[in-house]
C-alpha cells in the first residue's frame, strides 16, 4: 500500500508538479495520491493508462491557486525522490496524454517554488 501511495505521489508530481508554502498548503499528499492512484500501473510500466486521466484532470481542476499547485509539486517531489520504480518519462507525458495543458515541465528537477 505504501509503495502504491509513493508511486501515485510521484505520478502526481509529474502530472501536475505543483507546490505550496506549508502555511498555504490547501491540498495534502493524501488527497494528491487519491487523485492519482489509478496512474500507478502506467507510470511504473505495469499496465495501461486506464482511468488515470480522470484523476489527472480532477487534480488539475482542484489545484485552483499557486499555493495548491506548489503544495502538490512539493508532495510529489518528496515521494518521487525516495522511489526508483517510476518511469519519469511516462509521468512527464501524462498532462499531454490526458489533454491537460500546464505551463511548466513535469520533472523531479522542477523548482516548485517557481510554480504559479
Amino acid at each position: 500500500m505504501l509503495k502504491s501511495v509513493c508511486m501515485v505521489v510521484a505520478a502526481a508530481m509529474l502530472v501536475v508538479n505543483v507546490v505550496v508554502p506549508p502555511a498555504a498548503a490547501a491540498m495534502g499528499c493524501g488527497t494528491v495520491v487519491s487523485y492519482l492512484n489509478s496512474c500507478i500501473p502506467y507510470v511504473t510500466d505495469r499496465g495501461p493508462l486506464g482511468g488515470c486521466c480522470n484523476g489527472v484532470e480532477a487534480l488539475y481542476a482542484a489545484a485552483d491557486t499557486a499555493a495548491d499547485r506548489q503544495s502538490i509539486c512539493n508532495c510529489l517531489q518528496s515521494v518521487a525522490s525516495s522511489y526508483t520504480a517510476v518511469n519519469f518519462g511516462k509521468a512527464a507525458e501524462l498532462p499531454a496524454r490526458c489533454g491537460v495543458n500546464i505551463p511548466y515541465k513535469i520533472s523531479p528537477s522542477t523548482d516548485c517554488a517557481k510554480v504559479q
